[in-house]
């Protein structure tokens, strides 16, 4: 039975009491993992055969020619991922992963880094705004115990994939070993394989852990490439003096994996969390079954990112839902060439830019599917030569 919702009487309401330290030692799994190889051969480009007779199927919908702007790119974009002429978004699931990050101990967060185990917790009672904005738009909510520094109850939305208690603090360590990394990718890899085998059709993500902004904000720096200061933002809520820390503990983290930088597999195990590496691999399996994904803001557009460098074709498959109030969501979107759907000012995470953008892939394919055309109806196209 789902916990009850945590009332939202206050800021500090949100969030549950302190919980004990428990110890424990991670369970053995007998599930073989998938190599980064397997992973990367599975993945191809979009094929693009299809593309003349999508584009030719919007012109004759009874509207003006791309009167519909970009929900008619996205329809032409979601019918090349699916590989037909009729599309499909009957179900819809959210991946919220979740991780605690071991660059939490440098201070860079608002909070204190058991929040993470306590908005699981909010999460799984129906408390946060992703169970909202899920519950509003008929998406189903998954969320993923990747790495939370804690051992949480048994729940029918929780999925146990525990790789570590956390990640090390790549300020002064690798965040993972090399091996960690691929174990947390092929997580994600094989929930988006289950989710293709129960039919699901769109996949959207969602992460939580404290101090991940300063994560993603590394693994930005370190992939664009740029300068930290372009890509740290107030994530939690921290001050001007938070931002400049975060700023210089990425500074010491790139000088500390050098090395690393080379290679895209590499970085994201020296610099990654392991939410963030848990939806890099859900990307690799959604386009290895050819299904789209739906980026949610700033974390998981660093997620889409450690993809992408790692297997450009993931791009094809990837629907960017909105532009995150993180200015290194903008410096990324601007440099990288990406346009997301919406503009809300959303900082939240979790999956709530996903999920919002699902209602309008949805209306995009409705439009699509169910809309007359000019030639099945006795509708007059525009004049010639006007």
């Amino acid at each position: 039975m789902a916990q009850a919702a945590i009332p939202p009487d206050s800021v500090q309401a949100m969030y549950l009491p302190e919980l004990p330290q428990v110890s424990f030692e991670l369970p053995f799994k007998e599930t073989m993992h998938l190599t980064l190889e397997q992973m990367t051969k599975a993945v191809g480009p979009v094929l693009t055969d299809l593309q003349p007779a999508l584009q030719a199927h919007q012109d004759d919908l009874t509207k003006p020619q791309g009167a519909l702007g970009r929900l008619e790119e996205v329809a032409v974009q979601l019918g090349l991922i699916q590989g037909q002429l009729k599309l499909n978004t009957k179900k819809k699931r959210i991946y919220c992963f979740a991780a605690d990050h071991g660059v939490a101990v440098e201070g860079v967060s608002a909070f204190p880094a058991e929040v993470t185990e306590q908005m699981v917790l909010n999460m799984l009672g129906g408390g946060a705004a992703i169970n909202q904005i899920c519950g509003a738009t008929g998406t189903e909510l998954k969320v993923v115990d990747i790495g939370v520094k804690a051992q949480l109850p048994d729940h029918d939305e929780l999925i146990k994939e525990k790789v570590r208690l956390g990640t090390g603090n790549f300020k002064v360590e690798p965040a993972m070993s090399v091996e960690e990394c691929e174990q947390a990718l092929s997580v994600g890899f094989r929930l988006a394989e289950q989710a293709a085998a129960e039919g699901v059709s769109i996949l959207g993500t969602g992460e939580m852990g404290i101090a991940n902004t300063t994560t993603a904000s590394a693994l930005f720096a370190a992939y664009l490439p740029c300068d930290p200061s372009l890509v740290v933002g107030r994530g939690t809520g921290v001050d001007p003096a938070g931002i400049d820390k975060k700023a210089k503990v990425i500074h010491e983290g790139l000088a500390c994996h050098q090395a690393a930088l080379a290679d895209p597999f590499k970085t994201l195990a020296a610099l990654g969390g392991l939410e963030i590496s848990g939806l890099a691999g859900l990307m690799l399996g959604a386009a290895a079954k050819k299904i789209c994904v739906v980026v949610d803001g700033f974390i998981s557009s660093a997620a889409a990112l450690a993809a992408i460098k790692i297997k450009p074709e993931v791009q094809d498959y990837l629907v960017f839902s909105h532009l995150s109030a993180e200015q290194g969501h903008q410096v990324f979107a601007k440099l990288y060439g990406v346009r997301p759907l919406l503009d809300l000012g959303l900082r939240l995470g979790e999956g709530t830019g996903a999920a919002l953008a699902m209602a309008v892939i949805e209306s995009a394919a409705c439009c699509h599917n169910q809309m007359a055309t000019f030639s099945g109806a006795s509708i007059s196209q525009k004049i010639a030569g006007a």
